[in-house]
């Protein structure tokens, strides 16, 4: 194939044309970065045209599924993006429960489709994310605890290599690259379908929040934690700390998928944990659930955050929880909002060498996120962040793939090393070598090839 002579099905935009600034546009307003040229792809000659086209000239390739990474890796600077979003096509076979997604599809499409037939994947917890870097990643979701993470539910995956080469990782086909496609990010190949399996779970959910005054909730979040331990799967408990009119605001509780009338026998429990200065107990339809923490508008918003797995959270890091990397309990405006989410049950189920994802004995993750539009304050924003992670890291033991920052990323592989054992590390290197000795996908959490 010459340059010359690629052609696509779908659009090639450069700078200037209608549509290029609004493809080049992720979750993260700081990155700004103008691409060579954007391929929207819609189908998988488009794809390995593009790969093709990118290696003969020497361009860096760039993939965006959902444009979620706040890192901005989907974007290369004077690169070639491969744009995946039209590529967002669903299919359902409801009586085998399996799913074949699309590799630029959302979550809300997997939901959406799937739903109808009272059936359902995890799949994260915002319908805007995109299925490809969640699941490629791990993919935690509300029916983690219940069914495995996103990755534990692949049943095959399609995949264009650096080569240009479609090859199909199964646990009977490839079943190396089947192994590190399980969590090792997009550092093999460009997935263009999923196949999931899907689990009947019905449309009802139930999800309830109480709130206390921050000052007042170490030891209600500490018999939180202890309810946690032996909550039914179906329950997801969930803790957030931010600021409210009068002060700092301390939210826990649990998503329920199921029957609202089993979540509700938790209600008792929770309620005796302390007196809330208020409380929610609502029951969202499954596709509601999946899109009450959507936002609009987002991706105008400058964003920083940091996260960590939790094997154990004692007192001390309850209480540097509720500080949120300040000095004091106050409201600072620069000051990152916290949250928890708990892990467990099922995907502490998969042997730890099943798959590339790691810390499958995490208790809770927790993260630390801002969201702005002034550009004067990004230190202050970002710092403030930095000083929320740095105060649980103590009590960390690692970090989700998909959580990693830019900064970390770009000291050296201390940032890939938190996500992957020696071991894993190891595993992943020799699988990164065999599809991609080249790193031609190397903007991501890179994993380096041996040669």
């Amino acid at each position: 194939m010459t340059t010359t002579a690629t052609r696509f099905d779908g659009q090639v935009l450069t700078p200037g044309d209608a549509g290029y600034d609004t493809a080049r546009t992720v979750w993260n307003a700081m990155v700004d970065r103008r691409p060579r040229m954007i391929v929207r792809a819609v189908g998988v000659a488009d794809v390995v045209a593009a790969v093709r086209m990118a290696r003969e000239l020497d361009l860096e390739i760039g993939v965006r599924c959902g444009g979620h990474n706040v890192a901005g890796f989907a974007v290369p600077d004077g690169g070639l993006m491969i744009d995946l979003t039209p590529m967002g096509g669903v299919r359902i076979d409801p009586a085998r429960r399996r799913a074949r997604v699309q590799g630029g599809a959302l979550l809300g499409a997997l939901d959406r489709a799937s739903q109808p037939y009272g059936l359902a994947t995890t799949a994260g917890n915002v319908s805007h994310t995109g299925v490809g870097g969640l699941t490629l990643g791990g993919g935690m979701g509300w029916l983690a605890r219940q069914y495995g993470l996103a990755c534990d539910n692949v049943v095959s995956y399609t995949m264009v290599t650096a080569e240009g080469d479609v090859v199909t990782a199964s646990r009977i086909e490839n079943p190396d690259l089947f192994w590190g496609l399980r969590g090792g990010g997009g550092n093999f190949g460009i997935v263009t379908e999923f196949e999931f399996q899907l689990h009947r779970i019905g449309t009802r959910t139930l999800v309830a929040e109480f709130d206390f005054r921050a000052e007042d909730a170490v030891p209600v979040i500490e018999g939180w934690r202890d309810l946690n331990a032996v909550a039914p799967r179906q329950a997801t408990f969930t803790a957030s700390v931010g600021s409210g009119p009068a002060g700092p605001i301390a939210t826990l509780g649990f998503v329920w998928v199921g029957d609202p009338d089993e979540g509700r026998r938790l209600l008792p429990a929770m309620r005796a944990l302390g007196r809330p200065v208020a409380s929610r107990v609502t029951t969202p339809s499954y596709l509601e659930l999946q899109q009450r923490d959507d936002s609009t508008g987002g991706h105008a918003y400058r964003r920083y955050s940091k996260g960590h797995y939790l094997r154990r959270f004692p007192t001390a890091a309850i209480e540097a929880f509720l500080l949120r990397g300040g000095a004091d309990l106050s409201a600072s405006p620069h000051l990152p909002g916290v949250g928890l989410q708990a892990h467990g049950g099922a995907i502490a189920d998969v042997p730890d060498a099943d798959a590339a994802f790691s810390h499958r004995g995490t208790m809770f993750e927790f993260g630390a996120g801002s969201r702005w539009t002034n550009p004067a304050e990004d230190d202050a924003r970002m710092g403030a962040a930095r000083a929320a992670g740095a105060s649980l890291e103590p009590y960390a033991s690692g970090v989700y793939v998909n959580s990693l920052t830019a900064d970390e990323l770009a000291d050296g592989q201390r940032g890939v090393r938190r996500a992957y054992s020696a071991a894993k590390l190891a595993r992943l290197t020799a699988v990164k070598t065999a599809y991609d000795p080249a790193n031609v996908f190397h903007l991501n959490q890179n994993i380096r090839p041996a040669c």
